[in-house]
């Protein structure tokens, strides 16, 4: 079953049982943050795990466009389809963002599945630390830098379009001097396979009056695709909100082309036995 346009009618097996939702990139856009895939979305390139540790031209490269985009994301504050699912509170959150919007919203039982960008680790001794504290390393070594490409478009991954990085300066780790990497999953790096597993523990336990909700997901990579084939695959019914089709669609119970927030939000009102949640 499909509904199409801007309904955000909630489907009857969403109304009670157990979720374990399954978030995107189209989540976020509400809050200002483009994704990858969605309709009108320009095709882009993210730097892989490969490239990264491939060179320090490529590093440089990718720690000028980062530290700009950053300055940017980490002003973005959860919208109405974050705090819609703080309020859902389901078995499991499980996210493909590294925005962290979901915690700020206050969502308590969350995987943040290729990790958050706000942390950093150092490839050789593999301390970590907080982003915050990197960026102003970066504004010391880099002064003005920020302004004189404000204009260079934000991308999904908070990073910025730029080409010109040339005369970038990136700071080593400040316990052994070893090499800095945002403490996400790149492409072309595999998941933590414990943080796999968790995900794969809370769908197996779903049963067929349960849900697995995806939003705001293309599904294009294996990283979220493979929870849905898991549940279908176990007969849990799988619901899919997107703007747009999805890998998983055929495995779907349910499709729904309809905003996240909005959705969301009359989901959690449903769920509560009341239209909406508070802003």
């Amino acid at each position: 079953m499909t509904r199409e346009g801007q309904d955000v009618a909630v489907p009857d097996l969403l109304r009670r049982g157990r979720l374990v939702v399954l978030t995107g990139a189209g989540l976020s856009t509400d809050s200002g943050i483009p994704d990858y895939r969605g309709p009108g979305s320009p095709a882009r390139q993210p730097m892989t795990y490969q490239e990264f540790v491939g060179g320090p031209d490529a590093r440089q490269r990718y720690w000028a466009r980062s530290h700009l985009g950053w300055s940017r994301m980490r002003g973005a504050s959860p919208n109405a389809g974050h705090r819609a699912l703080a309020a859902l509170d389901p078995e499991l959150l499980i996210t493909q963002n590294v925005d962290g919007l979901h915690e700020a919203a206050g969502s308590r039982r969350l995987v943040a599945l290729h990790g958050r960008i706000a942390d950093v680790v150092c490839l050789s001794c593999r301390r970590t630390s907080s982003r915050a504290s990197l960026a102003t390393r970066l504004v010391s070594a880099n002064p003005g830098y920020a302004a004189r490409h404000a204009h260079a478009e934000t991308r999904p991954d908070g990073d910025v379009e730029l080409d010109d990085t040339a005369d970038f300066v990136v700071p080593g780790c400040e316990g052994c001097g070893g090499v800095l990497k945002p403490d996400v999953v790149f492409f072309g790096e595999n998941v933590p396979a414990p943080r796999v597993q968790q995900c794969y523990d809370a769908v197996d336990d779903l049963r067929s009056a349960d849900a697995l909700l995806v939003v705001g997901s293309s599904l294009t990579v294996m990283s979220g695709l493979r929870f849905v084939r898991r549940a279908a695959k176990a007969g849990v019914p799988v619901v899919i909100v997107n703007r747009g089709a999805t890998r998983g669609d055929e495995l779907a119970a349910v499709t729904l082309q309809a905003g996240c927030s909005e959705f969301l939000t009359a989901l959690a009102g449903v769920r509560a036995g009341r239209l909406e949640i508070p802003a």
